[in-house]
């Protein structure tokens, strides 16, 4: 397997340290709200580097975190005790205000929807799923690791910091070197007597007296924890110092990642992370996905308009997940009949013998090798399906060995819908029908009904009128 490694700027060969076992790490959501498509994009590139580990003959143990607390309401999340944000805006906080919920009860509810989520999207469970409310023990540890080896400090106000020069290498898989980022550069903190520098973060966060959830008691008093903090204390203690793969998306790249990565470093005194692999943006019909601009797709949405969640992986893999791209109701339209016409051929080819086709899996294979190149893929299923010098048996067990990786359910019986052909018959019989209803004359109204049904055709009065469903 080859994939992008941001910080070697490079596809890379992926070896596993320990062998027989790929360690993977990925960002999981920040629970205060429903994660939508874009986030989940993000979600389906681990769970595609994971199956493909998986069909390679690789044991995956991959920890997916829950943030339920210390991420600050900006993106930057970075926390710092000079960016004037009231302990309120911790983002759980904010909702559970607005929902009028305690924090962890609003926390529970949206990681309860993720799983769903997840679940609809075929996307396989994680190994472990810890929560940062319940690792805050992990989190002191770590931080007083830090201070023993001088990369943190207690300022002055008694949050702790992390002394980001004490880190020689940071920026490596961001590109962004300390002494250019300037005071009040984006993600990072203004001028700040508290500080020793205006890029130190906060690893733990002293809580002011109106802050009243999420806080807890430390050797530096009453607080709670920074963002990046976290990942780092669960990530060493679910999978060690020597970590595969880290998996994220691009936003997360800095400063959250490079953070961690300092963090993690510098406590262990070893490079922990092997490869950091992000997936780009996702945008929808035209636009940034954000809920400031109303342009947010959750995969309840598609549920809701009786398309397969499904639909949404396939749109998804029809792009590499390095590249941005555009998903559009068209897009989920179109992908939600081709699974339904794939499933119907499966259904039909599941009837005849067969065996793998060695050179269509081949090229299955080597496309998703090439740093995950699902859209080459799934070309190559479409020529398999059109390919009549093939069997239809073979066509059947190749694909079924394809979905292994492609997780599209693909022998899920298709959708039983016919469409309803309407006939000079048929339109004649609805407009007398029509007309009956108008005239009250209710029996003749229930004869032509009975006459539709012997052609197949059920209607329904609504407000709308008459409405015509097939039998």
């Amino acid at each position: 397997m080859k994939l992008y490694d941001t910080k070697r700027r490079k596809i890379v060969e992926i070896i596993a340290q320990t062998p027989g076992v790929l360690k993977i790490y990925a960002c999981g959501p920040t629970v205060y709200r429903d994660a939508h498509v874009g986030n989940m994009r993000t979600f389906l590139l681990t769970d595609l580097i994971k199956r493909l580990a998986q069909y390679q003959g690789l044991k995956v143990e991959l920890i997916q975190n829950i943030t339920d607390v210390g991420h600050m309401a900006d993106d930057a999340g970075l926390g710092g005790v000079d960016e004037g944000q009231a302990d309120t805006e911790d983002r759980i906080l904010v909702q559970a205000g607005k929902e009028s919920i305690d924090a962890l009860t609003i926390a529970r509810k949206y990681e309860e929807s993720f799983h769903k989520d997840l679940a609809l999207l075929n996307i396989q469970p994680a190994t472990q799923y810890p929560r940062a409310s319940e690792s805050i023990e992990l989190m002191i540890e770590l931080i007083a690791k830090l201070i023993a080896k001088n990369h943190a400090y207690v300022s002055q106000d008694g949050s702790v910091l992390f002394d980001a020069k004490s880190f020689p290498t940071y920026g490596q898989i961001s590109g962004n070197k300390l002494d250019e980022l300037k005071p009040g550069y984006r993600f990072v903190g203004k001028e700040d007597s508290n500080k020793k520098f205006h890029a130190d973060w906060a690893l733990w966060k002293k809580s002011s007296e109106s802050r009243t959830q999420l806080t807890w008691q430390t050797p530096w008093g009453v607080g709670y924890p920074g963002w990046h903090i976290e990942c780092s204390a669960m990530s060493l203690k679910f999978l060690g110092n020597k970590i595969d793969i880290h998996t994220g998306g691009i936003d997360l790249r800095f400063p959250h990642h490079e953070d961690e990565r300092a963090q993690s470093n510098a406590a262990s005194e070893t490079e922990v992370v092997n490869y950091w692999i992000h997936g780009e943006h996702l945008l929808f019909e035209g636009r940034k996905m954000s809920k400031s601009s109303g342009n947010v797709l959750l995969v309840s949405d598609v549920v809701q308009k009786n398309l397969d969640p499904l639909a949404i992986r396939l749109s998804l893999m029809e792009h590499r997940y390095r590249s941005q791209m555009d998903l559009t109701w068209n897009s989920i339209n179109a992908s939600h009949k081709t699974l339904n016409r794939l499933r119907e051929k499966m259904q039909i080819w599941s009837n005849k013998e067969g065996k793998i086709d060695e050179n269509y899996l081949k090229q299955f294979e080597s496309a998703l090798d090439e740093d995950l190149d699902t859209n080459k893929g799934l070309q190559i299923l479409r020529t398999l399906e059109k390919d009549e010098s093939v069997s239809d048996g073979n066509k059947y067990q190749t694909i079924l060995k394809f979905d292994e990786i492609l997780g599209l359910n693909l022998t899920a019986k298709p959708e039983n819908k016919k469409e309803i052909i309407l006939t000079k018959e048929i339109e004649t019989l609805l407009a007398q029908r029509e007309i009956a209803r108008n005239e009250k004359n209710w029996q003749k109204s229930d004869e032509i009904r009975d006459q539709l049904a012997q052609l197949g055709v059920g209607v329904k009065d609504s407000n709308n009128g008459q409405e015509v469903t097939p039998l």
